[in-house]
């Protein structure tokens, strides 16, 4: 099995010979697991995350019952509909349709008429119809589509399988990610996403037959930021002002470099763990412009990750936080890094965490 990169002048045949066989491998998968494969993306136990209506568009099974709902209160104006008839339609059997209907009534999209029967009976508020209409819109807006499928695909994907692990995309047209607004994503905006992740170096293209993919340490890097891919491919590049915001300015730790900016809040009586906190996702920022080696990158931002998590304990080990540190600093100062970057933010791991050799 072969790694390697993508030929910009090939990269369009590449991604629709990863898409052209899809259909044949979706029936292939669903003879072998006729239950559907449990590849969880989003459901209705995360929905209590989805925070206001306009993240419903991205919520596959909210937005398709908003939508149900909207169909059935054309057919029958005035007419409650019981959600349990939704979960059934769908075949969406882990699904609790009662769950499903209180989510819509927290949104205030829906009312429950509630009965001693207990269905979770339903009819659209005026709000609820306001969103349907939206979701139609939506459904025709394709940039939002295809953004929704590039960020819906590489967080399945390092849901999947963040160890770089080769998978086939078709598998994801099978997850609740695979719909926008209540609407299915297509094999060609598939292709799309995949030509757009491979271009930003954020998937790559693993030599099998057939085609699979794998995450790269930048999209492990994307994926944990938190952020859109837009915004990590907006990033500025190497040789652009970089601004670091961390904290309040007590001082500019990158003083004597070019082009650098950095604002950190240290505690000088010994490990501050909000300052902790500050330098690991600092760390996780940099990683793609310090434009590591494949494993540095991701010892890197693994790294960065564990001092995070271990900083927001609540009772971090010093001993831990300085170990995990001391080897930051040593990708840092290694020969792989160049510019001034490396030497700031390897200045700034030995401000927040003192006693370590920050050159």
């Amino acid at each position: 099995m072969a790694r390697g990169g993508f030929n910009q002048r090939d990269l369009d045949k590449w991604a629709k010979g990863l898409v052209k066989g899809m259909n044949k491998s979706l029936e292939r998968a669903a003879r072998q697991n006729p239950s559907r494969v449990p590849v969880t993306f989003e459901g209705s136990t995360a929905a209590s995350a989805v925070s206001g209506s306009e993240a419903i568009e991205s919520s596959a099974y909210l937005a398709r019952l908003l939508l149900w709902l909207g169909a059935h209160t054309q057919q029958r104006p005035g007419a409650t509909a019981d959600v349990t008839r939704f979960v059934e339609e769908f075949q969406l059997e882990d699904e609790d349709p009662k769950v499903l209907a209180l989510q819509l009534e927290q949104y205030g999209l829906v009312n429950i008429s509630r009965s001693l029967a207990g269905t979770p009976d339903v009819y659209l508020t005026d709000e609820g119809r306001i969103v349907v209409r939206r979701l139609k819109n939506l459904q025709k807006d394709r940039a939002a589509r295809l953004r929704h499928t590039i960020d819906a695909f590489l967080r399945w994907l390092y849901d999947t399988a963040g160890d770089q692990t080769p998978v086939a995309p078709a598998l994801f047209l099978a997850t609740p990610g695979s719909y926008f607004a209540g609407a299915e994503i297509s094999g060609t905006e598939l292709r799309q996403a995949l030509a757009h992740l491979a271009e930003n170096n954020l998937i790559e293209h693993i030599d099998t037959d057939p085609a699979t993919v794998a995450i790269t340490p930048q999209g492990v890097s994307c994926a944990l930021a938190g952020g859109s891919v837009q915004d990590h491919t907006n990033q500025q590049r190497p040789g652009d002002n970089i601004t670091f915001h961390i904290g309040e300015n007590t001082g500019n730790i990158a003083a004597n470099s070019r082009d650098f900016t950095m604002n950190a809040t240290t505690n000088k009586d010994g490990i501050d763990p909000a300052a902790v906190v500050m330098l690991a996702r600092a760390l996780r920022q940099a990683a793609p412009v310090l434009e590591l080696p494949e494993d540095e990158a991701l010892e890197f931002t693994q790294l960065a990750t564990r001092l995070e998590t271990e900083a927001a304990s609540g009772s971090p080990d010093p001993g831990r936080l300085q170990r995990w540190g001391n080897s930051v600093i040593g990708i840092l100062n290694s020969p792989v890094v160049s510019g001034a970057l490396g030497s700031v933010l390897a200045a700034y791991t030995g401000t927040v965490l003192p006693g370590l050799p920050s050159a």
